[in-house]
């Protein structure tokens, strides 16, 4: 039987680049040879969630959401959009950070789809986190000497928002290769505009957990966190802060590894992806500093 992934977005009408790493881990997934069918589809953008599986052929489709935690667009806006009548959230069996798969038949293709937690809860997504400090520190074994802060929104927008920071946060912590980790919020305590007091060595990696670079990670975060007065005049990487190094990664989903996400919610729903984790590990796990 033939089998399709679907990656589904927010997407922006604003912001043209938002759905950039979407379709950059789509061709890497495509690459790879996983799947006979690899699209995409968006709530803002075209295709929309709505027409996304008729773009497919396949009888078996695995969506997995390119989203940081469980709510509103995962539980309520992607299952009715692709008309998947019999969703029931309680399907999920989900604590807020454990939604795995969940299988239903479309209701107007006839598809079989294996409806997927989003990416940001993954346990891989840890992997990806600390990528993310290797990239923009250019140092592969980058920890020893180094705190590390994860920034997300608060709960004031969605209480399983901050459960994936949190757990993130101490996943890392877990690995004891940073000297001290952090969650910060943008609109709670502890706020990313006091990031320094929350350190006390002297380098700091700050990565937002968002899937792509927007208002938030390229404008309020850096003006938050003191890297800059002006957005529009950048900022130094390392910025001086309070007698701190900031180390400003940007959006936690730019980075290549995500794909290995994607695939692995895949693979954990039932999708027979062979060789293709290893294959997209191998091909985003580039040494730092080489293009990606």
């Amino acid at each position: 039987m033939s089998q399709a992934l679907v990656i589904v977005a927010h997407g922006s009408h604003l912001n043209p680049g938002s759905s950039a790493p979407t379709y950059d881990h789509a061709d890497t997934i495509r690459a790879a040879g996983a799947f006979d069918e690899v699209r995409t589809g968006f709530w803002k953008e075209e295709p929309s969630l709505r027409e996304v599986l008729r773009t497919c052929e396949a009888d078996e489709v695995y969506v997995v959401p390119m989203f940081i935690s469980e709510g509103y667009f995962t539980e309520q806006v992607i299952p009715r959009e692709l008309r998947l009548d019999d969703w029931d959230v309680a399907d999920w069996d989900s604590d807020g950070l454990s939604a795995d798969v969940a299988t239903y038949t479309a209701a107007d293709t006839g598809q079989t789809v294996h409806y997927c937690g989003p990416v940001g809860t993954h346990g891989s997504m840890t992997d990806v986190l600390v990528r993310r400090a290797e990239s923009v520190t250019n140092d592969p074994d980058v920890g020893e000497g180094f705190g590390f802060a994860v920034v997300g929104h608060g709960t004031e927008r969605n209480e399983n928002s901050a459960k994936a920071i949190e757990y993130h946060a101490e996943r890392v912590r877990d690995l004891d290769r940073f000297d001290e980790v952090q969650a910060l919020y943008m609109d709670e305590e502890p706020e990313v505009d006091d990031v320094t007091d929350y350190f006390t060595v002297e380098d700091v990696v700050v990565v937002p957990l968002f899937i792509s670079d927007g208002f938030h990670t390229q404008e309020d975060i850096p003006e938050d966190m003191g890297l800059t007065d002006d957005y529009r005049t950048g900022y130094d990487v390392p910025a001086a802060v309070d007698g701190h190094r900031v180390w400003y990664a940007g959006a936690v989903g730019t980075e290549s590894l995500m794909a290995d996400v994607v695939l692995e919610r895949a693979a954990d729903a039932g999708a027979d992806v062979g060789a293709a984790i290893e294959s997209v590990r191998e091909t985003t796990r580039v040494a730092p500093g080489a293009d990606d």
